[in-house]
Formats: C-alpha cells, sequence, structure tokens
C-alpha cells in the first residue's frame, strides 16, 4: 500500500518501538494489552520462554456477567482486576507494562489501574 499508513499500521510502528525496551522474564513477566473495538484483551508473557502464563479478556464469563459490553472502561478495569487475580495465584506480583503501541489513555489506562488496585506491581 503505498501513500497514506493506517492508523493500525501506526500503532505497530509504535508497538515494535515499545518492544525494542520491554522485555519479559521469568522474574518478571509482560503485561501485553490488545484492544479491539468491541473487546480488550490482557496476557503475561515470559518472552524468554515464549509462553503466555495468565491470559483475560472480556469474553471471560466472569467478565461478560458484570459488564454487558466489553468496549467500554467498565470492562477493562473488570479485565485488569481478572489478570492481577490469576496472575498473583501464580505466583506473579510484578510485571513489565507493554502497551501494545496504543496511547495510555482510556480503556488501556482503566485496565492498568484495575491491575494495579488488585495487587499487581508494575
Amino acid at each position: 500500500m503505498e501513500g497514506k499508513k493506517s492508523r493500525n499500521d501506526n500503532r505497530l510502528a509504535r508497538h515494535g518501538r515499545v518492544r525494542k525496551k520491554v522485555f519479559g522474564t521469568p522474574e518478571k513477566p509482560r503485561l501485553c494489552i490488545y484492544r479491539s473495538i468491541k473487546n480488550i484483551y490482557a496476557q503475561v508473557i515470559n518472552d524468554t520462554e515464549g509462553n503466555t502464563l495468565v491470559s483475560a479478556s472480556t469474553l471471560d464469563k466472569e467478565i461478560q456477567e458484570k459488564a454487558k459490553y466489553g468496549g467500554n472502561k467498565e470492562a477493562a478495569k473488570a479485565v485488569g482486576a481478572l489478570i492481577a487475580k490469576r496472575a498473583l495465584d501464580k505466583g506473579i506480583e510484578t510485571v513489565a507494562f507493554d502497551r501494545g503501541g496504543y496511547l495510555y489513555h482510556g480503556r488501556v489506562k482503566e485496565l492498568a489501574e484495575g491491575a494495579r488496585e488488585a495487587g499487581l506491581k508494575f
């Protein structure tokens, strides 16, 4: 595609710049965010082994019972709390936050605050 880049192309470029600096280790895995129009997803990833340790999204049954729509701030905050609960159950207390090229604003910020309030450190 020549000419103007799409918003997602710009986001992927930002994400690439962030990923150069943020790396998940077994001691401090990476909390990765993906945001779509209708949902938001979070994963805790160990990049040295390349595996996902914990995941949560607005598609989980626990979240769908609380929030009817997955594309709003309330649902994002609930996902943050759920990912923190699951990570703490596995013994993960600190993570490196990877905002995925998104601005730290709105749903991404709510997810991060929900995870912090539930006890995750980053």
